[in-house]
């Protein structure tokens, strides 16, 4: 291969992401040098943070710049190689982005068990949305056996991981999740206790009856109502693992109306990025792929076929649209 395919950011949204913000791109495959390698896409992550990332507004990490790469977690494998440790063939976890290819020094790339785990759920369930879970469940929510936890998002990458292993945990686990099917799936596949669907109109009154004892504590995916309304069933002392804000990711405003809630119940309420802690990886990374190859852990993925699909899906997800791990497969 003499050239391959990116997509880059070409304007920034103003308001809802739009497919005019990004532009499919043809570049030249990069000569390597001493200690560099060159991989191969397989699956491309979409996620959320991404649409933090075409803002400029502040936040915790940099900008995606107009023009670039956008950015997105990867795992391929490696095609040429001047790199001791990634010999052709080795299979890589790694923030290539929106490409068919990337060149790396080996900064930042996680080699994959194969054998036993598919290579797609190392973007999953064994990746950044898996350690979130578990990190949020393990670090911040600190739940014990016998106390209920809600997880919005419940069907998500994310909310799904975090339901299971707080059923390991022993706890009554209530999903939120949007419509019949994802509700059903969460209940009757993944094993949680309860699930409300927000669009059937009645959020607060069927979390009440899912959450009768209250709610010990909340993994927070969404905000806005879906947020309020866990909030309002809180027992005291309730912990708040807060990971995303997707209600207001395109500049809406997201008032938290219970507020006084988390002083009268004294929640303690953390927001965390889970790559600011990554000295935990590798015991929740263990403990994730032990679980998928095991069975215990089980995942669903929404995959788009192509390098070109990646805006329509990535639009998709911020819309709900997708069914637990949203990827773009290139093979």
């Amino acid at each position: 291969m003499n050239t391959y395919q990116r997509i880059v950011l070409a304007s920034r949204p103003r308001g809802e992401v739009t497919p005019d913000n990004f532009r499919l791109e043809t570049a030249e495959v990069p000569a390597l040098a001493d200690g560099q390698l060159l991989v191969r896409t397989h699956y491309l992550s979409l996620d959320p943070y991404m649409r933090g990332r075409m803002s400029e507004a502040k936040t915790y990490a940099a900008s995606q710049q107009l023009g670039e790469t956008m950015i997105g977690g990867t795992v391929g494998e490696v095609v040429a190689s001047q790199h001791p440790k990634y010999p052709v063939g080795t299979f890589v976890a790694g923030m290539n982005g929106w490409a068919e290819l990337g060149v790396s020094d080996g900064a930042g790339l996680r080699k994959l068990n194969t054998s036993t785990i598919p290579l797609s759920a190392h973007l999953g369930a064994v990746g950044m949305p898996g350690m979130t879970a578990w990190y949020g469940l393990n670090r911040i929510m600190n739940v014990k056996p016998g106390e209920t936890v809600c997880v919005s998002a419940a069907s998500g990458a994310v909310g799904s991981v975090v339901g299971q292993l707080a059923k390991l945990k022993g706890c009554r686990v209530v999903g939120i999740a949007g419509g019949l099917e994802k509700c059903a799936y969460v209940v009757d596949e993944l094993g949680f206790d309860a699930c409300v669907d927000y669009k059937a109109g009645q959020l607060r009154d069927d979390l009440k009856a899912a959450a009768p004892g209250g709610i010990d504590a909340i993994f927070e995916n969404v905000g806005g109502d879906v947020f309020d309304a866990a909030l309002a069933r809180t027992n005291a002392f309730a912990r708040v693992a807060l990971c995303g804000m997707i209600a207001g990711y395109n500049g809406e405003d997201i008032p938290l109306r219970s507020a006084r809630l988390l002083l009268t119940n004294r929640i303690a309420l953390r927001g965390f990025i889970v790559t600011e802690h990554l000295d935990e990886w590798p015991a929740g990374l263990a403990e994730l792929g032990a679980l998928v190859a095991s069975g215990q852990l089980k995942y669903r993925e929404t995959v788009a076929q192509g390098l070109a699909a990646a805006p329509e899906a990535f639009i998709g997800l911020l819309k709900g649209r997708n069914f637990g791990k949203q990827l773009v497969s290139l093979l």
